[in-house]
């Protein structure tokens, strides 16, 4: 232990968990994700209505699916998975409904989820029965050894049996309009010869062709390694894969230790085209990847994200409405803060590069818009996503008198001079202190006047005066003043300079 960490060891039980090598193979030795770069966005699969669903404690009503599926289709997602139809009535009658009323448009592909076993499979191929738009069937079962031993009871020969029976099935039963999917369940924690095995056999089965392509899916069921070892297996599937080029490899990351977005995005890097989620990242125990982030992120990095985020406050109360869960305030891109700063530091640094900004637009004649982002710790533009630049700076005890500035500014166009706001901070500051609470625009115009132009006349000498219009038009000015006891400023206003400057002075004997 380095002598500048003091920690000592803690009552935790560690030593009962083992780490990803001693449980699964990770074969792969020389890589190339890492010098990769994204260029493009996957293809994005929401499973908001399959599994999001069912991680919620009260799973969406008729209506409420029907809201979210309309949400994404507006959104642009062209394939979406609907339901678990052999699980509930409620989802069997929503592929139905989707079926025979031409909720979706033609060019949406809907996907249906099953497990391995014959009935359930036959109630799946019956809810898409007479589909107008193309259809997914994705079959699933759990591969990895724990898996298959507490759980399902069987070795993997076995488990390969009753897999391929399953296949078959689906391919006995599929229409002319449908394609296949394969998800071997905690792919991560599967050893590697077996999923290739797998997928291989899954692939000549169901005779995948580049005019045909079947869907591999590799979920990180469980988040049990760093985001570089799922890289690494998905990369070594890849590049092992039989028929690679009759395969969309797809994966389905969840989120057990925090850094589903990281496997997603290095899953891309190695080979990955196919990306399922959930907007906002709902799912099992800590969730799935969460597909919005994913998205912007690839805005952030000037990528198209292929979907239209640009009334994300849209977005969230529809999905909170269906969901009933709340996004939180801090969530990337979306929560209610993400854009604010409170820091007397970041305010300034904000809002001097949003006036560098508006005239480097106005220099360039071009609109805000259109012009390149660089604004300091806003590594988006609000308005890209429906937000407006009122909310990105607040003012609380953490703010400085840039954010008090900018709020005068904003709100009553006011623009002090310097030496006056940092005078005005000092009042701001003692009165947050005192109060504990954030303070708005209207509360700092209230304690503008209260401090300097409702207050009592002063003795003292004129040392420097300015003066400012207001957005209702009328003027403020400002007197500087040496007294006995230190310098101050005091104020007056009127409808003219002259007006309110004649009043500032006058309140200087």
């Amino acid at each position: 232990m380095y002598r500048w960490n003091t920690q000592h060891p803690s009552p935790m039980p560690s030593h009962r968990y083992r780490d990803v090598y001693a449980r699964v193979p990770v074969p792969l030795s020389e890589r190339d994700w890492p010098a990769n770069r994204l260029t493009q966005a996957p293809l994005w699969v929401p499973v908001d209505l399959r599994d999001g669903n069912q991680a919620l404690a009260e799973p969406m009503d008729p209506e409420r699916k029907r809201r979210f599926f309309e949400l994404m289709v507006e959104m642009g997602y062209k394939e979406i998975e609907v339901g678990y139809p052999s699980a509930s009535q409620t989802d069997y009658d929503f592929v139905r409904l989707i079926a025979e009323t031409g909720l979706a448009p033609e060019d949406v592909t809907i996907v249906v989820f099953t497990p391995a076993r014959r009935d359930l499979i036959e109630r799946t191929a019956e809810s898409v029965a007479g589909m107008p738009n193309p259809v997914v069937i994705h079959l699933y079962a759990a591969t990895a050894p724990v898996w298959r031993e507490v759980v399902l009871g069987r070795d993997r020969d076995e488990l390969k049996a009753l897999i391929v029976a399953a296949g078959e099935d689906v391919l006995r039963l599929a229409g002319d309009r449908v394609r296949f999917e394969f998800s071997p369940e905690v792919f991560n924690l599967t050893e590697p010869d077996y999923v290739l095995d797998l997928c291989s056999t899954m692939t000549e089965l169901w005779d995948a062709s580049p005019d045909r392509p079947v869907i591999l899916n590799l979920p990180a069921t469980v988040e049990v390694a760093t985001p570089n070892v799922y890289a690494d297996q998905i990369e070594y599937v890849s590049k092992n894969l039989d028929r690679r080029d009759s395969v969309i490899l797809s994966v389905h990351p969840h989120n057990d230790r925090g850094t589903g977005i990281a496997c997603a995005e290095l899953a891309l890097l190695a080979g990955a085209q196919r990306v399922e989620g959930c907007i906002f990242g709902n799912g099992e125990r800590t969730g799935n990847v969460d597909i919005a982030t994913l998205a912007l992120n690839l805005h952030a990095q000037g990528i198209d994200p292929m979907i239209d985020f640009s009334d994300i406050d849209r977005i969230r109360r529809t999905v909170e409405h269906c969901t009933r869960l709340p996004v939180h305030e801090r969530h990337p891109y979306v929560g209610d803060l993400v854009h604010t700063a409170f820091s007397g530091t970041h305010q300034d640094a904000i809002r001097k590069g949003l006036a560098e900004h508006r005239a480097r637009a106005a220099a360039a004649g071009v609109p805000e818009r259109e012009l390149e982002w660089r604004v300091p710790y806003l590594p988006v533009d609000p308005a890209d996503l429906g937000r407006t630049y009122e909310a990105v700076i607040r003012v609380n005890s953490q703010s400085g008198k840039g954010g008090i500035a900018h709020l005068l500014s904003t709100g009553y166009g006011v623009e002090l001079p310097r030496r006056l706001q940092i005078d005005f901070a000092r009042h701001v500051q003692r009165h947050t202190d005192r109060t504990g609470a954030e303070v708005t625009a209207k509360e700092l115009w209230e304690l503008l006047q209260e401090v300097y132009l409702d207050a009592p006349a002063v003795s003292g000498e004129v040392l420097e005066r300015a003066t400012c219009p207001t957005a209702s038009g009328e003027v403020l000015a400002f007197v500087e003043y040496a007294a006995p006891d230190g310098r101050g400023w005091i104020g007056g206003r009127g409808r003219t300079e002259a007006e309110a400057t004649a009043e500032a002075l006058a309140r200087v004997g």
